[in-house]
């Protein structure tokens, strides 16, 4: 670092070249203009969920959605490695008898995934596409050894079409 007449140089934060209108004040928020945009160019995928237990359940934003609750019924195997597309901290709430719509989205990083209901246990997927899951065909087995409710997009169409 450069020193300056024996006081070094005040290090401003705000990047150069950006003059706020107002002086903020101390802890105050210099907001950008532009919306904040996350989890783009990632696989999402979106399923219809129902709850077919007598309790409310919820579900968290990082939950690894294929192990969420057995009383949820959906397809599991299209949300395989994936978590709510929604913002973190925040929740999914589903009341007995409930179908929601939801969006999920691929985790990022690593894509390892430890504990939840022990389904899966490592990773979950290299690729932004549902191609190529070494962990899948166990958790699948997992899924249906533990009595996970699972109905395939084609089995939910053909039970609304009867």
């Amino acid at each position: 670092m450069a020193v300056y007449n024996g006081v070094p140089p005040i290090y401003d934060p705000v990047t150069p070249g950006f003059t706020p209108a107002t002086e903020p004040p101390v802890g105050g928020v210099i907001l950008a203009a532009d919306p904040i945009e996350y989890n783009t160019d990632r696989y999402t995928a979106t399923v219809t969920v129902h709850n077919t237990g007598d309790r409310p359940i919820q579900v968290g934003s990082h939950f690894h959605f294929f192990e969420v609750n057995r009383y949820l019924e959906f397809d599991r195997e299209k949300t395989f490695g994936c978590h709510l597309n929604i913002p973190a901290t925040t929740a999914i709430r589903f009341e007995p008898g409930d179908e929601k719509v939801v969006e999920v989205v691929s985790y990022g990083g690593k894509r390892k995934v430890f504990g939840f209901n022990g389904l899966v246990d490592g990773y979950t997927g290299g690729e932004d596409t549902p191609t190529y899951f070494p962990e899948r065909i166990r958790a699948i087995r997992r899924m249906q050894e533990y009595g996970f409710k699972n109905v395939s997009e084609d089995e939910a169409e053909a039970e609304t079409s009867k």
